[in-house]
């Protein structure tokens, strides 16, 4: 996967589980988890387009992606196999 926010598991799948298996799994890491406190003189959106984006901060952005855009991009990068994660 392309976007270091989104990260993907294989859940586990036992010999006498009676639904069908659940491929790859992805989740959303917020950026904010990774940055404890925000510095003095960090980079700022214009007031405009701060408002579009939902942050002041460019740091602080994670674009909103559908969960069907995830599948996609999962299926596309050919990461779809245990031994590539």
């Amino acid at each position: 996967m392309k976007d270091p926010q989104v990260r993907a598991y294989i859940p586990f799948v036992g010999p006498f589980d009676p639904c069908k298996p659940i491929g790859i799994r992805t989740y959303l890491v917020p950026p904010q988890l990774f940055i404890p406190f925000q510095p003095m003189g960090w980079p700022q959106f214009s007031p405009a387009e701060a408002l579009r984006l939902g942050t002041l901060w460019p740091a602080l952005y994670s674009p909103y992606v559908s969960k069907k855009m995830k599948e996609r991009a999962v299926e596309n990068d050919g990461e779809g196999t245990a031994e590539s994660l």
